[in-house]
């Protein structure tokens, strides 16, 4: 199989956790485009076979997700799994819908933000977290975000929640922004919930459960699929050897991607770059119907 398949991740488990999960079940090479939490849930996209290829296009998608936010207490991941290392008074209009709903669109546009001490961005070779985790201190740099759309969803003043959906570049941390937002609220605030609903063009309608993986009620997206609204190249049967072979080949097309087919059979990805086609991806099950091995 050669593709992606779009896992809805259960809560308490790493995205790591799956991709050995669904190596198993598949007996295929398994990798991912990017982590969730493990206390989130959601769109996980795993890249099978040779769709693991396709990384480098997918690693930039923008993504949505819906939040609670539990405002009066700071813990020190910014989630609800970390230890509370601050409480703070909620004011009594904290919770008017005016209020919270200034505060949220308050965030929309682009912006720099600081990104949580537990998280896996490198600084000096090793991982924020290991730093956090031994009590080390270091100088964490800014990062350049956009919020696209922020909508408030639910307030439960009783629990002192506030549920929203935002959607939000490639990079944004929702730990970070929860805090944020607690700040604006005048006190203090982890993340409680975090459901990834959206990724890139891949929505939660479209996953299937580690279960059903194993059951092999298996619903996977093609690599043609995947790229279907690139541009094709019909290629003549007798340059496919030279392609396949790493031959730069003359064409007439614009410079980007396309979809290679052969006599009608799609067999991968080729770019073109200054009149010159090279492959990418290639789909050795489909080249292997031509006879080339």
């Amino acid at each position: 199989m050669d593709g992606i398949v779009i896992i809805n991740k259960p809560k308490n488990c790493t995205s790591h956790d799956i991709v050995q999960q669904a190596k198993k079940i598949l007996n295929e090479k398994v990798g991912h485009t990017g982590t969730l939490d493990p206390m989130a849930t959601g769109v996980l996209p795993l890249l099978i076979g040779k769709g693991t290829l396709c990384s480098k296009y997918l690693i930039n998608h923008d993504k949505i997700y819906q939040v609670q936010l539990t405002l009066g207490s700071k813990t020190d991941t910014a989630d609800r799994e970390g230890k509370i290392i601050e409480k703070k008074e909620i004011f009594q209009n904290t919770f008017q819908k005016e209020e919270v709903q200034k505060v949220l669109q308050s965030f929309l546009g682009k912006q720099e933000q600081m990104p949580p001490m537990y998280s896996a961005i490198k600084v000096k070779g090793k991982k924020l977290y290991e730093y956090a985790r031994k009590g080390q201190t270091v100088e964490i740099q800014p990062r350049s975000i956009e919020i696209y759309d922020i909508k408030l969803l639910k307030i439960k003043e009783e629990e002192k929640q506030i549920e929203f959906q935002v959607a939000c570049s490639k990079g944004t941390y929702i730990r970070s922004l929860c805090e944020d937002m607690a700040e604006r609220l005048n006190t203090v605030g982890h993340m409680s919930e975090l459901k990834r609903t959206q990724v890139g063009n891949f929505s939660i309608s479209q996953t299937i459960s580690l279960q059903q993986l194993k059951e092999g009620k298996i619903s996977y997206i093609t690599i043609e699929e995947l790229f279907q609204e690139k541009e094709a190249i019909l290629m003549e049967k007798h340059r496919l050897l030279l392609f396949l072979n790493g031959v730069k080949l003359t064409s007439k097309q614009q410079d980007g991607m396309y979809r290679i087919y052969v006599d009608g059979t799609f067999i991968g990805i080729g770019i073109v770059n200054k009149g010159l086609l090279k492959r990418d991806i290639i789909l050795d099950d489909k080249v292997a119907l031509f006879g080339i091995k």
